[in-house]
């Protein structure tokens, strides 16, 4: 079983007050999804480790009290950003688009601070939580234009599909698409009226897909306004982010839309 790729460090949890992890609620089905190769080559600084963790054969640490985070970069106006946990940087520079690796924290209370690459005195968000025993994606969303960017604290279920099966998690955080249904060409509604801001997932046969992306109608009949092929494998679990403009010449920059693939899991 390959887990999801961490990065390990410890920060020792301060005594401020706890803040719930706020999810996103989308459609019913299971959570996850993408590509390795749109993984974040940001470079990343660990904080000296604050405990002396059991370690297993394989030199993984036993500890079930453990979070395992990353963060996702999904807002289309925002500069490159640098990401602190408790005042240590842990990821910088990292641009649209990128989807860190998962960094692993002991249990507790964090002050998550997101910033202006280079610039920590321009703070974009600046929050406590409180992080249990799960997989989490921290994702920036929203317009700081708008004002409504906004990071989506999304619980990951990076469990085993099964052998001939994959998971695939959307994250619908494209700012001007509305509520979309997500469909295989000639086949299945994956997600139906998936909002802004919302996410979803599901279970499929492992293949090759045509994923297209439409505006939201009852019959799930829209003009398909962006596809993608995908490969997703057996005993896999993927997370589709979709992110910039449907029509970005209106917009402050000229993210186009698209759907960002990552690998979180697989056995």
């Amino acid at each position: 079983m390959s887990r999801p790729n961490r990065r390990h460090f410890l920060v020792t949890a301060g005594s401020a007050l706890t803040v719930g992890l706020a999810g996103c609620a989308g459609d019913d089905t299971d959570d996850n999804e993408t590509d390795a190769d749109n993984e974040t080559d940001a470079d990343t600084e660990m904080p000296e480790a604050t405990e002396t963790m059991e370690m297993d054969d394989d030199g993984d640490e036993m500890d079930d009290q453990m979070a395992n985070v990353r963060a996702a970069h999904m807002a289309p106006d925002a500069p490159n950003v640098d990401v602190y946990v408790d005042g240590d940087a842990v990821l910088t520079d990292v641009p649209f688009r990128a989807v860190s690796d998962y960094l692993e924290l002991a249990t507790g209370a964090y002050q998550i601070t997101i910033t202006e690459a280079g610039n920590e005195s321009n703070a974009v968000f600046d929050q406590e939580l409180t992080l249990e025993a799960e997989d989490y994606t921290l994702v920036a969303s929203g317009e700081l234009a708008e004002e409504t960017f906004e990071v989506l604290a999304l619980v990951d279920d990076n469990s085993d599909p099964g052998g001939d099966m994959a998971r695939l998690r959307a994250v619908h955080v494209s700012p001007d698409a509305g509520a979309v249904d997500i469909t295989v060409s000639a086949g299945p509604v994956l997600f139906d009226g998936v909002p802004f801001k919302a996410d979803g997932s599901t279970t499929v046969e492992a293949n090759d897909y045509t994923v297209e992306v439409r505006p939201d109608t009852d019959a799930n009949d829209g003009e398909v306004a962006y596809d993608t092929d995908v490969s997703l494998n057996g005993g896999t679990v993927y997370t589709a982010f979709a992110s910039g403009y449907l029509t970005p010449d209106d917009e402050s920059t000229d993210e186009g839309f698209e759907l960002t693939l990552t690998q979180d899991a697989n056995y």
